[in-house]
């Protein structure tokens, strides 16, 4: 029976592991004055929620002031790097 269960944590484990990354690009913005932010971040929401993405990058953008305008996209590890340069400083800040 413990070989068992030892087996079905390792199992679980791996599965886990093996889930791919997902990372958002979006656009937020500050008042007072107007300022505006391309930004890259990791989610840990489903890859094809865009508004479980939303959910999870407001408060963190919010602790510095920001406020997220929309979410631009949802990719993978393959889109990670061609968004570095245009990110700048907001490539995975949040």
């Amino acid at each position: 029976m413990k070989t068992l269960a030892l087996t079905l944590c390792l199992i679980l484990a791996g599965a886990a592991s093996a889930q791919a990354a997902c990372y958002a690009d979006y656009k937020a913005k500050r008042d007072d004055p107007l300022r505006l932010h391309y930004g890259v971040a990791e989610i840990s929401a489903p890859c094809d929620e865009p508004e479980a993405a939303a959910d999870e990058l407001r408060p963190r953008l919010g602790s510095d002031d920001w406020v997220l305008l929309s979410i631009v996209s949802l990719f993978g590890d393959e889109g990670l790097e061609k968004r570095r340069d245009s990110a700048g400083d907001y490539y995975l800040r949040y």
